[in-house]
């Protein structure tokens, strides 16, 4: 296995094999570059027409970080067409993993073998299989997470990337021979219509890509989550509940309700109420989705304004939190008629449905943010912030020279924004959210002390996107939603809450309805995912068991095992025929030291077990 730069000029012929249209990979610049130096870290190699280029491969603890560094060492602009993070050949492998993605249902597994997908070699070894996915816009996460893992069966070997992108990304995988070559990194211009060009004595560095080796689809998947570097704000490192009033109010939060209901949780241990979208509507029956974008607080919800709202939950011993949109804008805003300030392709804004997106590469744009957002957040003393993202701007933008060059730069000027506000607002707690997890790659989770798991809020599936996203995630960021039901049973309410201790436990609903007895199983549970949350933070998650095929209808059970030390926390859920499922191997030789939950013997039920 061989890491070695994977790039293309404008100019260059492409490869044979039948690959054009397919690939950009094996171009004239891969052909005729020659090497220039090694090391463990790097390899170097100058390219024919004099340019540069860099191959980064450094160990950094079980795995190995990559970037390509393209320099232009000529007296001549050039154009990359394609720079690929990361490319290795020589891989033996046989079998494909892949992370599928849709809109609350993130993460999904999908493993085929490489038959199935018809990339044997050829007979006489000549014509290229190639397998290339990925996705195009600034939703990073959709159709498909940026992942890869290939196993070969015969020698129990598995290799597994994850790429750090958040724009078009792409990755591929190629063979016309008996081994395997990939490729990763920002989608190239057949599949993402990006170019970059680069002056003399310039260089264009790409996004990072982290690679990981080991035995078992598990022990890969732990290294590359645990190769993310979360930033957590100190207040949430010990993974807190959560409240938020969104599945209370539906986008209708009133100064009333806050009162009410943080009243309720006074005393619980709960730590952040967040007060979610709808709290700037200034008419009766205006929509939120649609007058996203002004962020003036609403005197009709809040009379007496938001930070008398914050002091309240202050009062109950929480930190307040509230939830922006501030990429994008609602049709019913006046930012969306302010095209001098929004993303634009052809000339025309980016209009998708009734949003559009502000430029973000623009400093007028930050300067409005500051005022709208960052003053907001210091002076009602907010703690916490919820960022939404409810659509994607897609294939490219203007302002570059190539519309995928426009897209990538406006999501990085965002990632800026992130980091800006961290910085402006000491201390502040951000959550990563897009549509539920749109945004859920390791270059976004690295801005942010957690995420939106999905928007899977109310459905049965719950557990099972929670599980998936061990893969790929840490659990400690993953925030998932239970939302109590005035007429949900204690069943009900189980089965939410050890949901939730797949992850960050988040609380919704109709929290001052539920009598004594539903309110003391929830506070149960809280109690509970307490007891077990160092083993959702710093834990191993050696078993995902399920037989589940069909989201729409789930049949079967799940049982996810997660280990850490000498301890192991079970969480099991049976679905549709799954009743009393068959878990006798994951308790064997163990104790358990306690439990929550209702017995296995029906159809939708939870349950969770802290084992030794």
């Amino acid at each position: 296995m061989e890491y070695y730069a994977e790039w293309r000029l404008r100019g260059d012929r492409y490869d044979g094999g039948y690959g054009n249209g397919h690939t950009l990979t094996g171009s004239e610049s891969v052909q005729e570059m020659t090497k220039v130096s090694e090391t463990a870290d790097e390899t170097v190699y100058r390219g024919k027409r004099g340019q540069t280029v860099t191959c980064v491969h450094r160990a950094v603890g079980d795995v190995t970080e990559c970037f390509t560094v393209l320099e232009n060492d000529t007296p001549a602009t050039v154009t990359a067409e394609l720079l690929a993070s990361v490319a290795i050949r020589g891989i033996t492998a046989d079998r494909m993993h892949r992370a599928t993605s849709f809109w609350s249902a993130e993460g999904k597994l999908l493993s085929q073998d490489l038959t199935e997908l018809n990339m044997e070699q050829s007979w006489a070894g000549h014509g290229w299989r190639i397998e290339h996915f990925g996705q195009t816009g600034s939703m990073p996460v959709r159709k498909w997470f940026p992942f890869l893992v290939l196993e070969d069966s015969a020698s129990g070997h598995f290799l597994g990337i994850q790429l750090y992108c958040a724009s078009s990304w792409q990755i591929e995988v190629i063979r016309n021979q008996k081994e395997i070559r990939i490729a990763a990194g920002l989608a190239d211009r057949d599949f993402g219509a990006w170019w970059k060009d680069i002056a003399p004595g310039e260089h264009f560095t790409t996004p990072k890509a982290v690679v990981a080796e080991g035995t078992s689809l598990e022990e890969v998947c732990d290294r590359l989550v645990k190769a993310q570097k979360p930033g957590t704000a100190a207040v949430d490192a010990d993974l807190p509940v959560i409240f938020n009033e969104y599945c209370t109010t539906w986008g209708n939060p009133t100064e009333e309700l806050v009162r009410r209901a943080a009243a309720k949780l006074d005393g619980t241990g709960v730590r952040y109420f967040v007060i979610d979208c709808g709290w700037y509507r200034q008419r009766d029956g205006e929509n939120w989705f649609n007058s996203a974008g002004d962020w003036e607080e609403s005197k009709l919800l809040f009379p007496h304004g938001l930070k008398a709202t914050a002091d309240v939950i202050r009062s109950h011993g929480m930190i307040p939190g509230i939830w922006y949109e501030m990429e994008n804008v609602g049709v019913d805003s006046a930012a969306y008629a302010d095209e001098e300030h929004l993303v634009k392709r052809d000339g025309f804004p980016v209009t998708v449905g009734t949003r559009r997106f502000r430029d973000m590469r623009q400093p007028w744009v930050w300067e409005d943010l500051d005022r709208r957002l960052i003053d907001k957040l210091t002076e009602c003393g907010f703690g916490y912030l919820k960022v939404d993202y409810n659509d994607n701007i897609g294939v490219g933008a203007d302002g570059a020279e190539s519309p995928g060059e426009g897209l990538r730069q406006c999501v990085e000027k965002s990632r800026e924004y992130f980091r800006h506000i961290a910085l402006s607002v000491p201390g502040i707690v951000i959550e990563n959210c897009a549509s539920g997890g749109h945004r859920l790659e390791p270059s976004m989770m690295e801005l942010v002390s957690q995420a939106s798991f999905s928007d899977a809020h109310e459905c049965t599936i719950i557990p099972l996107v929670a599980a998936n996203l061990h893969r790929l995630i840490r659990p400690e960021q993953s925030q998932i939603w239970a939302v109590l039901r005035r007429d949900a049973d204690v069943d009900r309410i189980r089965y939410l809450l050890t949901s939730a201790m797949l992850g960050r436990l988040c609380l919704s609903g109709e929290i001052f309805d539920l009598d004594d007895t539903q309110w003391e199983t929830a506070m149960e549970g809280v109690r509970f995912y307490n007891r077990v949350k160092h083993i959702i933070r710093d834990g191993f998650t050696n078993v995902i068991r399920t037989n589940v095929t069909d989201y729409s209808n789930a049949v079967g059970y799940q049982a996810v095992l997660r280990t850490l030390g000498d301890e192991e926390l079970l969480v099991v859920h049976t679905f549709a025929g799954g009743a009393n499922p068959p878990i006798e191997d994951l308790l064997e030789g163990r104790t358990v030291v306690a439990s929550y939950g209702s017995a296995l013997d029906e159809d939708l039920r939870g349950a969770a077990y802290l084992l030794k």
